[in-house]
């Protein structure tokens, strides 16, 4: 059963972006027929604290569906690898923030906003 991950990777800085690219096309290949795959680059950006000496990162975030038994080797080639600060792989099951909420959800929560706004003027 094919399940969503999302991996985030931070790469060395001082690598350029070909290199990159190369990287990541050759972990994702190890996925074999990744479903899905989405691949955001967020670009250089300051680290929070020094990584391996290294002030700023350049950072991946790749949302894609496999099958669980390919990670270990998929996680293998990105711990060999000396371009990668760190990385981070879980499991994607739902987007940040609320779920949407339908129309008479919506319309009930503004009558308990209401209902609280009353209250707190008295």
């Amino acid at each position: 059963m094919s399940r969503q991950y999302e991996a985030v990777y931070v790469f060395d800085s001082q690598l350029e972006d070909g290199a990159i690219t190369d990287r990541l096309g050759r972990f994702h290949a190890l996925l074999g027929k990744a479903e899905d795959l989405q691949v955001n680059h967020w670009g250089r950006r300051q680290l929070a604290f020094p990584i391996k000496r290294r002030e700023s990162g350049y950072y991946v975030v790749a949302r894609f569906g496999v099958e669980s038994d390919v990670l270990p080797e998929y996680e293998r080639a990105i711990k060999l690898d000396d371009g990668i600060l760190r990385h981070l792989l879980t499991l994607h099951e739902n987007e940040l923030g609320a779920p949407p909420m339908t129309e008479e959800e919506l319309e009930a929560a503004n009558r308990r906003r209401e209902a609280d706004e009353d209250e707190d003027e008295e």
